[in-house]
């Protein structure tokens, strides 16, 4: 009895000592394991935080208006970005499809315009869709920049984007969209003035590019349906649809046409020359933003003058033209006593080029940001960098410039002629 009960004592000490082992070796493998990672500052997920955020854009349209909503804070880079380029039939090259695929946000058109674009996303990309933001579909008319309302919605859709992607920069991006905004109210307000004091005016096109810019303008459509329907199909023209064309113009049934430059034809310039023997004006307008316009709404504002040009030259430059008579001579001499009161010097100069160019758009707003540095600095910088868009009269700059040249021939006469006027110092 006592043997078996110290055997048993033996074994229970025996299988205490195992189970303390265990547990030990148990203890020190789950604190080891469940130590927290080290985390190291150079992560990707950091400099990411810290921007440029990097944007590729299908196209150059939208790609301008990312670059003027995003300021230094982004990288701006845009596939087709000429005019020379036809975006309908783009093939993008290998190191094209690596820009998209490795990109934080891709900006397309959608709508079956760059559908390449696209197919090239990457996994950590993030889209912003003009198509989706208006809700078209392929099928419909591609061209949405020429819509007040998608450039508005991409303007929202593109800076939310910016806000996900670099959240510490919220206020300048919010800023720089209000200063947007505020830039397309004024495009909007003038166009839509025009809109109110002229109805029924009509167009024909040679290819539907400024479908959504002409609705906006409150024109109608008048171009034959046969020929409108071949050119939305990629077809040829029959040559009943073209002679019906040919009448439209000849009849003066229409105001103005509107002549898409990327996608000439021989029929395109069968109907261009006509409306030339016609007297029937002919506006150009090609799909992609020329390289020398500042910004979208630049370049939108320019067409809507050339358009108003086309069809009304005198519409807002009378009163304009009886302005400057009236305050020319006045300005003129307050210019002249600005500048006698700020002299010559070069921190003067300085300072004028550069609020110059903070009027002229976001390459003010950024220059401003890099120098200063300060939420405040951004805030007062984007308020003056705050765009106006208004009717520009040819007549207006054609007097201008002869008035502009009239002043420097006589400022040269008057400087050639000084010498002989002065009067000898009597102190040599």
């Amino acid at each position: 009895m006592r043997t078996r009960c110290a055997r048993l004592m033996r074994f229970a000490a025996a299988s205490i000592s195992a189970m303390m082992l265990f547990a030990a070796a148990a203890c020190g493998s789950q604190t080891s394991s469940e130590q927290p990672a080290q985390t190291n500052p150079g992560t990707t997920s950091q400099q990411k935080a810290t921007g440029p955020i990097t944007v590729v854009s299908s196209i150059n349209q939208w790609g301008s208006l990312a670059a003027e909503l995003g300021g230094d804070d982004v990288k701006v880079t845009s596939i087709v970005n000429t005019t020379n380029v036809d975006a309908h039939d783009f093939e993008p090259k290998t190191s094209d499809i690596a820009k998209l695929s490795k990109a934080q946000i891709v900006i397309a058109n959608g709508a079956g315009y760059d559908s390449w674009a696209t197919k090239a996303l990457g996994k950590s990309s993030s889209l912003v869709s003009a198509a989706s933001v208006v809700g078209a579909m392929e099928g419909d008319n591609p061209h949405l920049w020429f819509s007040k309302d998608a450039r508005s919605g991409m303007a929202e859709a593109i800076t939310d984007a910016y806000i996900k992607a670099l959240p510490s920069k919220k206020k300048d991006f919010q800023q720089r969209l209000k200063t947007w905004q505020q830039g397309e109210k004024s495009l909007e307000k003038w166009t839509g003035d025009f809109t109110k004091n002229h109805s029924k005016l009509t167009y024909a096109a040679t290819e539907p590019v400024a479908y959504y810019l002409m609705a906006d303008l409150g024109f109608d459509d008048a171009t034959p349906k046969g020929y409108a329907q071949s050119v939305a199909s990629e077809g040829e023209s029959a040559p009943a649809d073209l002679q019906s064309f040919q009448q439209l113009i000849e009849k003066r049934s229409i105001d103005v046409l509107i002549n898409n430059t990327q996608e000439a034809s021989d029929a395109t310039n069968m109907i261009t020359g006509t409306a030339g023997r016609s007297d029937v004006p002919v506006v150009d307008v090609s799909e992609q933003m020329p390289e020398k316009a500042e910004s979208l709404n630049a370049w939108i504002n320019q067409l809507v003058n050339t358009i108003i040009d086309a069809v009304d030259p005198s519409y807002g430059c009378e009163a304009n033209e009886d302005s400057e008579s009236a305050d020319g001579t006045d300005e003129a001499n307050g210019a002249d006593d600005t500048a006698d009161a700020d002299g010559n010097g070069s921190a003067d100069g300085t300072q004028n080029t550069e609020n110059g160019d903070a009027d002229t758009g976001a390459s003010g707003t950024d220059a401003t940001e890099q120098q200063d540095g300060s939420d405040t600095a951004t805030t007062q910088s984007d308020k003056d960098s705050t765009p106006n868009f208004i009717r520009e009269c040819k007549a207006s700059k054609s007097s201008s410039q002869q008035s502009d040249t009239s002043s420097n021939d006589s400022d040269s006469s008057d400087s050639s002629q000084e010498p002989d006027t002065k009067q000898p110092d009597p102190g040599k």
